[in-house]
């Protein structure tokens, strides 16, 4: 039903028609959405305020068994997933695979934190009151998400919103809509209320998100996306004081340290670098590597990129295109202006001659000067910029002299040391001696301009939470 959008429990037309949606790797068309409009938008609130009262009055266990069973449904229909992610997104299929997987435990996560109350009940240290603190759904939630992670992106915050008995209006981006609508699909199946989630796909975001934002109903907004649009929601947000989850740009650095296992750290790297091609905001975007392995790593990360093809899933490919043809020319430039200043190529991957899709050749380089806009700025691609240190007060000075601090990983043979270190980088998330720090029982969210909140864990809970307490004479 990918040309309607899912409002009320229904299948309704887009007030601005329809879009097109390509596959990255062919840029051929795949699907045609309904392109909806600010009426498409109030019309998901009004379903999702209708419902909420029912909702949050839903016993804890029965909101959890619906996210149990959305759990299970994913996993059933995990190749369906797997394809149609790969297909609007670009990622190779194993990559793909592991979103489906990853999403699906957003639902099992929370669906057990469904059942686990929080508050306290105490005395008052003055005596003579008793006080209560308890919690309450915050209402109507807008949630708004991006194109790299269709599935996990969405499932990440639907299923805290509906385990605290909020409703939703979700905008998934309008690159890759279709998993959204798939997983509506799935919710619907295991048992989902009409109104308590509503998908509206459109080319209008900002109109719809703004409307959303000036509707006195909706209570929360969740966003996934650019530092540069999340300043601009955040003002708007301010004007009626709405509660805010800002999951925003990274800039992560990758430390390797003289004493690390360089086969392990190699290893993380690979997996740090290039998740999702590299179109990640945890991805590891600058390697600062230590001048006596320097030489080393690069050429063993070299060595470990050549091992891959870059393609289209469907041909088997390692990595995957870029999301658009605009990503390819930009960060081809940035890596040009890095080889201009200095950096020195150390491997490039060849791509498809076809002519078609948004492909970037893989790269590796080294000599990176530590202002190349391919170390200060968010690289979202596989492209690897390896920068020397030697002294560890001018290595912390480099790692967080950005704006950013969502995400940073460190490998040393020296845990203590690595652990220091770790502390004192300005990050929200730090992997120490792995590559992956995404967990849906961790909170995921940053520090600095990477954002507000965070996601998954209690945490994520109780971003869709209102604390209230209650005062009781008791003597």
């Amino acid at each position: 039903m990918a040309d309607q959008l899912f409002i009320n429990g229904a299948w309704v037309s887009g007030e601005r028609g329809t879009f097109e949606v390509t596959d990255p790797a062919t840029e051929d068309v795949i699907a045609t959405v309904a392109d909806g409009g600010v009426n498409n938008g109030r019309a998901a609130v009004d379903a999702a305020q209708d419902a909420f009262d029912q909702w949050r009055r839903t016993a804890p266990r029965e909101r959890g068994e619906l996210l149990r069973r959305t759990f299970e449904l994913m996993h059933r229909d995990i190749d369906r997933l797997t394809e149609l992610i790969s297909a609007e997104n670009g990622k190779a299929l194993a990559d793909a695979r592991a979103e489906v997987v990853y999403a699906a435990e957003f639902f099992r996560w929370f669906s057990e934190e469904a059942v686990r109350s929080s508050g306290r009940w105490g005395e008052a240290p003055a005596g003579g009151v008793r006080n209560i603190v308890t919690h309450h759904p915050i209402g109507v939630a807008a949630l708004v998400t991006p194109w790299n992670f269709p599935a996990a992106m969405a499932t990440r915050k639907i299923a805290p919103a509906l385990a605290a008995g909020c409703t939703v209006v979700l905008k998934p981006a309008s690159e890759t809509p279709l998993t959204a609508f798939a997983v509506a699909e799935l919710m619907v199946e295991a048992g989902l209320p009409p109104g308590v989630v509503n998908v509206v796909t459109t080319t209008k975001s900002g109109e719809l998100v703004s409307s959303w934002l000036e509707d006195p109903r909706v209570r929360m907004l969740s966003f996934t996306g650019s530092t540069a649009v999340g300043r601009l929601l955040l003002k708007q947000a301010a004007e009626r004081v709405v509660v805010t989850g800002m999951e925003l740009g990274g800039n992560a650095p990758f430390v390797v340290a003289a004493d690390a296992d360089l086969e392990r750290a190699i290893d993380s790297a690979m997996v740090a670098k290039l998740r999702g091609g590299g179109q990640a905001c945890t991805a590891a975007n600058r390697f600062y590597v230590h001048e006596a392995v320097a030489e080393e790593f690069a050429e063993r990360l070299g060595a470990a990129y050549a091992k891959l093809r870059v393609g289209a899933a469907a041909d088997g490919a390692d990595i995957g295109p870029l999301i658009s043809a605009k990503a390819v020319a930009e960060i081809s430039h940035k890596v040009d202006e890095a080889v201009a200043a200095g950096a020195r190529i150390t491997q490039r991957l060849p791509v498809p001659d076809s002519g078609r899709g948004h492909f970037l050749a893989p790269v590796v380089l080294a000599d990176v000067p530590a202002d190349s806009v391919l170390v200060t700025e968010e690289t979202f691609g596989p492209v690897a910029p390896i920068v020397t240190w030697s002294d560890d007060t001018a290595l912390l000075d480099m790692v967080n002299g950005s704006e950013f601090g969502l995400a940073a990983y460190v490998h040393a043979g020296d845990l203590q040391w690595a652990i220091t270190i770790a502390e004192r980088i300005e990050a929200g998330m730090v992997g120490i001696n792995r590559g992956l720090v995404s967990d849906p029982s961790a909170p995921f969210g940053g520090v600095k301009q990477s954002g507000l909140g965070r996601e998954g864990a209690r945490e994520g809970l109780e971003e869709f939470l209102e604390t209230q307490y209650l005062s009781i004479a008791w003597e």
